[in-house]
């Protein structure tokens, strides 16, 4: 059997299974050959596969995602590594990035980054890349994420600017003495507990940065009313949220004396709060909810 063939019947197998049956193959057999997607097509379709393919297929046929199988994930053009502690960097929360991106243009970079519940560090360190005079910091309880974040912040050439701190936002006084931050960027737990799920996500990617109570926000509740005390003067806060979530958490941030700016993804869902000091947001200068 050559790659090629390989490739055909690994794709007929997983299509019961995934919606992206050809790509999963083709990245899982990069994997395996130890090259890049486009040397799998343009070199090796007529070699012989290597033995660890199989494995490596019946691994997906079992739902668990390819992100964990290879270990890697790209998020904003960086590569991340990625393990079962961590959740799997996604495209949506992208985002969160380019919103702050375009926040700041015209005025004084961020000098601060706080990331919350950094998980892999993919928003933090994204962040950090754009802003090369910025420092962050990224809080987060989970052990085995803190430590896949700093791998990946030594990984990227950012350790030097991103500390990686344990902190429990569910705990009391969890903000100790992070001081304040020009940006704020945080991908809090905010599914509801009973939200169906894919095997892939349920059943892989870890709970606790998944679930937030039975509608979603509870973690929104723990977090918002400490913003305003963690913003600096024109700080800005980023939140990314599930599409239907945007009227709640707008409420909560306003509740605690922000002003507010809904963001959506590039299908159109809605994907992130944008909070500031009250009257920082300019009135019909984006999206709002009626």
């Amino acid at each position: 059997m050559t790659v090629g063939e390989a490739l055909r019947a690994a794709t007929d197998r997983l299509a019961a299974t995934s919606d992206t049956a050809r790509l999963d193959a083709e990245v899982l057999m990069a994997h395996a050959l130890g090259c890049s997607r486009s040397d799998v097509l343009l070199r090796h379709m007529r070699s012989e596969p290597p033995s660890s393919f199989a494995t490596l297929i019946e691994r997906r046929l079992k739902a668990e995602p390819v992100a964990y199988i290879v270990g890697r994930q790209e998020f904003y053009g960086l590569d991340f590594a990625v393990g079962p502690d961590v959740l799997i960097p996604r495209a949506d929360s992208e985002t969160l990035i380019d919103a702050a991106r375009t926040a700041f243009e015209g005025q004084p970079p961020p000098a601060r980054v706080l990331d919350l519940g950094t998980g892999s560090g993919a928003l933090l360190l994204a962040a950090l890349s754009l802003w090369p005079d910025a420092q962050g910091i990224g809080v987060e309880r989970s052990p085995g994420a803190q430590a896949t974040a700093r791998r990946n912040a030594e990984a990227l050439g950012l350790a030097h600017r991103a500390e990686i701190r344990a902190g429990d936002w569910t705990a009391t006084d969890w903000t100790g003495a992070l001081g304040t931050f020009d940006l704020i960027l945080a991908n809090p737990p905010y599914i509801e507990a009973a939200e169906p799920l894919s095997p892939s996500v349920r059943d892989f990617e870890p709970a606790s940065a998944l679930f937030a109570g039975e509608d979603g926000l509870d973690d929104y509740r723990l977090l918002i009313p400490q913003i305003p005390a963690l913003l600096a003067s024109g700080g800005i806060a980023f939140f990314e949220i599930g599409w239907t979530q945007g009227r709640d958490v707008m409420a909560l941030a306003e509740g605690a004396g922000l002003s507010t700016r809904l963001h959506h993804d590039l299908g159109g869902r809605e994907r992130a709060v944008e909070m500031r000091q009250n009257g920082q947001i300019a009135l019909g200068n984006g999206a709002r909810l009626a």
